[in-house]
């Protein structure tokens, strides 16, 4: 029985990319990916993928994997965002995705949850952050969301991540995969511009300010290599020099 990835997007072809070293393992990595997303009958859609898979991998004795969110919708837009704390979602997005993780909790199959920032890597898709900035700096105007912060990461670690959970056999936890850094979207923006070689109008669009810090204390201590990823403050313009060149 051959490990399985469910889903047809960015992080899905990735992980179809680099083999998963568990073989019984079934991850989700499809559904609502837009944090704008308001539509019930999406969210809907989603919920019933999850609860047949989730009813297939306990039938089954698979690991079910849920990919989540750590995203400021979920954690809200201020202080720590961690796995153990007591959270109020935001938007509809972030309650979206906690009842997600509950359902699977609750349906007795073995399941990892995994809350993602926003990562980076080749062929995403154009809506995503750093497609959409690549695509207004080399328009020449770029909007840039004054008080936003992002988490970026690379999505090669995030594979890394995953890849040792599976081995060390980590399951029944939820698990933040960020950097830990939160980026302002002035520091975004000038990354591009500099991995491009190329500058561009800004125009300003003031939103609620944000000031949230992903936990990664966690996944720090399941996958120690963590501190070999080289999180500082070299991590985000070397991660945008990798991808944004590339970004069709």
């Amino acid at each position: 029985m051959t490990a399985e990835v469910i889903g047809d997007g960015f992080i899905a072809r990735h992980l179809r990319r680099h083999p998963l070293p568990h073989h019984r393992v079934t991850v989700l990595a499809a559904g609502v990916s837009r944090t704008s997303e308001t539509a019930p009958e999406q969210f809907a859609r989603e919920a019933r993928l999850v609860t047949d898979t989730a009813r297939r991998c306990l039938e089954q004795r698979r690991l079910l994997v849920l990919l989540s969110t750590a995203a400021t919708g979920l954690y809200g837009r201020q202080g720590e965002g961690h796995e153990s704390a007591r959270i109020t979602p935001l938007t509809p997005y972030g309650h979206h995705k906690l009842a997600m993780e509950r359902l699977v909790t609750a349906s007795g199959a073995a399941a990892l949850v995994l809350r993602l920032s926003h990562l980076v890597g080749p062929d995403q898709n154009p809506a995503q952050l750093i497609p959409s900035l690549v695509r207004q700096i080399r328009s020449g105007t770029v909007t840039v969301h004054q008080g936003a912060r992002r988490d970026l990461l690379d999505v090669r670690h995030f594979g890394t991540v995953l890849n040792r959970l599976l081995e060390r056999g980590v399951h029944g936890r939820t698990v933040n995969v960020a950097s830990g850094i939160s980026h302002s979207a002035e520091e975004i923006v000038t990354a591009v511009e500099a991995a491009l070689g190329q500058r561009a109008h800004r125009v300003p669009h003031e939103v609620p300010p944000e000031s949230l810090r992903i936990s990664t204390r966690r996944m720090r201590a399941h996958v120690p290599e963590a501190a070999h990823f080289g999180f500082g403050p070299a991590y985000l313009d070397d991660l945008i020099a990798r991808y944004a060149p590339a970004t069709v």
